[in-house]
């Protein structure tokens, strides 16, 4: 029996064809192709400027960059992310301040970032990066105002979330317009929505933050105005943070897919909506929240484990060898051996009780509807609902 995987990549012989033909052409790393893809990212998710990067971390790491974070300067995170959210916080020497999670969604509320902001103390705040786990969406409103209070911005982690929108009263806001944020990163690895193969972006209304995280992502170089044209500066150190036109022009061609993606992954979100609901209260999804129209990144069940008798690494063993993938997304970054040693043991129930219950079932725009009866067969009878 073949694996249905947690997440793929859905490449097609258009994809292929356009970077054969960005090969044949005269730039393989920075060309033109690296512009075309940023100026179609800002149409569709509606922001002022986008900078293509090598990846999802280090989009992360260009904005604690662009914001000029210091060392001993804190940024908060929620727990229940993957490290780079975190991490890049390290990166630039700043401190990191875990908030708690709704553990039925699995995202940073407002009431767990007021129990963050607790916790800073003396210290200067500098940003606070929500995460939009699963491609559901951050309260954003309502964290942009704790965090312009405390001094501080937004950076939203969006890497689940490109196509999602979110509602307050009658507006319709797109993730990556950064209404509300400093700036929003994304990623475009093989299990995103759109792929390629390694990929990010970051997202501004901000020009002095586009200008100052393009310079940052050559190696911090500059070519002055009417110089030699061998002629380069450096008034900082930057990284080789570049994405290259090869790879730029496979994002080119998938972003123009996302609304077929996007509308495939909705209808398998609804049918997996329903195949699973006679599994109830022992399987539940992840709760969306009232404001978020999502295009689901990952299709998150909540599991009582304790109640079928079964340990996690059972029902995974036991679906997989019904042909059924699973992931875990994810262990709580607060206790991970770095930042225990770093901070000590916190007690940050809601990202607990996410951890111990959630398991990601397949969901990418390739499954059939019948992908999808499987999983929710499989998963009743090794559950024995």
């Amino acid at each position: 029996m073949s694996l249905l995987p947690y997440g793929r990549q859905t490449i097609e012989d258009d994809d292929i064809a356009a970077v054969a033909e960005a090969l044949r052409g005269d730039f393989l790393t920075t060309g033109p192709t690296v512009d075309a893809f940023e100026a179609a990212f800002c149409d569709v998710v509606g922001a002022k400027h986008a900078i293509a990067c090598a990846n999802g971390t280090a989009a992360l790491h260009l904005a604690m960059l662009a914001l000029d974070v210091q060392p001993g300067e804190v940024v908060i995170a929620p727990s229940i992310t993957f490290l780079a959210t975190a991490n890049c916080a390290r990166y630039v020497g700043a401190e990191v301040v875990f908030a708690d999670v709704d553990p039925q969604t699995g995202l940073m509320t407002a009431d767990t970032l007021a129990q963050a902001l607790t916790r800073v103390g003396d210290r200067r705040l500098r940003a606070v990066l929500p995460v939009h786990l699963r491609g559901d969406t951050a309260n954003l409103p309502g964290l942009e105002a704790l965090a312009r209070d405390a001094g501080a911005v937004l950076v939203e982690d969006a890497p689940h979330a490109l196509g999602s929108t979110l509602t307050f009263g009658n507006s319709v806001e797109k993730v990556g317009d950064c209404r509300h944020s400093a700036m929003a990163t994304f990623s475009f690895h093989p299990v995103k929505t759109i792929a390629t193969g390694e990929g990010g972006m970051v997202t501004t209304n901000d020009a002095r933050l586009a200008e100052r995280l393009r310079r940052l992502r050559s190696h911090g170089m500059i070519r002055p105005e009417g110089g030699d044209p061998w002629w380069y500066e450096m008034p900082e150190p930057g990284f080789n943070y570049r994405l290259p036109d090869i790879l730029c022009a496979l994002g080119i061609s998938q972003l123009a897919k996302l609304p077929r993606f996007a509308a495939r992954r909705r209808m398998l979100a609804a049918r997996y909506s329903e195949a699973l609901a006679p599994l109830a209260p022992r399987v539940q999804l992840a709760t969306r929240p009232d404001w978020s129209d999502p295009v689901l990144h990952l299709m998150v069940a909540l599991i009582d484990f304790e109640a079928a008798g079964k340990t996690r690494r059972q029902v995974v063993d036991a679906l997989k060898a019904r042909g059924v993938g699973t992931q875990v997304h994810y262990i709580p970054v607060h206790t991970q051996p770095y930042y225990r040693a770093r901070y000590g043991e916190l007690d940050l129930p809601g990202a607990s009780a996410w951890y111990e219950r959630c398991l990601s079932l397949p969901l990418y725009p390739g499954m059939a509807d019948e992908d999808v009866d499987h999983v929710a067969a499989a998963l009743a009878e090794v559950l024995g609902v």
